[in-house]
């Protein structure tokens, strides 16, 4: 009887098994703005550095990019695509972070002062520890400017310093994409640079007939760039997404 009673215990226990789902993916969750977003075909080849960072990890890491063109950490919250992000997160998570192209410009609506965008940015990281997910900053990534001796100039100077003031004040993982991004401008130079954004001239494109001079917005050589400027902080912080990196195609 004991016997019959092992055996029937033991068919439960494996029947049981077979219901527990198989582990999810980590999800990374990318909020912020245009220069991270996806983009449309009908403004190709304008590409978020969000879209070919989803190609750099392996199948245990599913990529979010939830960043919306035009975006401010305030208007990102006014619209509930904050909570949409901190409702769907789990243990285990990360929440990669990288506002300021329109919170720090003062004729936009986006605008939001620096006390202010401060608050949303710990708001940011309070709730995602809140589901024991991982928040990381980013600064703003750089605009391609150049003075006349062909020195990079700071375009974020206060917003950036913001997200790092508020990256060691609540220990947080910092990607300093700003600093880095610079650095890779000037060490390309200012006519190899335009490479990187959305440079085209007259009938060069289909998409802008008229040509294209933009300082802001990568297209896809550039968004590759940055989204590798990312990855290679991401790595070198040690947050355990390193032995789920896939090295990317060239």
């Amino acid at each position: 009887m004991q016997r019959i009673f092992r055996h029937l215990a033991g068919s439960c226990f494996l029947l049981l098994l077979s219901f527990i789902p198989a582990d999810r993916p980590v999800v990374i969750y990318l909020i912020g703005d245009s220069t991270m977003a996806i983009k449309q075909v009908r403004y190709y080849p304008e590409t978020g550095w969000g879209m070919p960072f989803v190609y750099f990890f392996n199948q245990s890491v599913k990529v979010d990019n939830r960043a919306m063109n035009g975006r401010s950490t305030k208007t990102f919250i006014e619209e509930g695509r904050w909570q949409s992000v901190a409702d769907s997160l789990r243990e285990g998570d990360y929440v990669l972070i990288q506002f300021g192209h329109n919170d720090e410009v003062k004729t936009k609506k986006s605008y939001i002062d620096e006390v202010g965008y401060q608050k949303n940015l710990i708001r940011f990281i309070e709730e995602t520890r809140a589901k024991k997910a991982n928040p990381v900053l980013i600064t703003p990534v750089a605009r391609r400017s150049f003075d006349a001796k062909g020195k990079i100039q700071e375009t974020h100077a206060v917003y950036s310093q913001l997200v790092r003031d508020v990256a060691a004040a609540q220990h947080t993982p910092l990607i300093d994409l700003d600093k880095k991004s610079q650095e890779l401008l000037q060490k390309m130079g200012v006519e190899n640079s335009k490479m990187l954004f959305l440079h085209m001239a007259p009938g060069e494109h289909p998409n802008y007939p008229e040509g294209k001079e933009d300082n802001t917005h990568f297209n896809e050589l550039g968004a590759r760039k940055m989204a590798e400027l990312v990855l290679a902080d991401l790595k070198a912080l040690k947050l355990g997404l390193a032995e789920r990196v896939v090295i990317p195609a060239p």
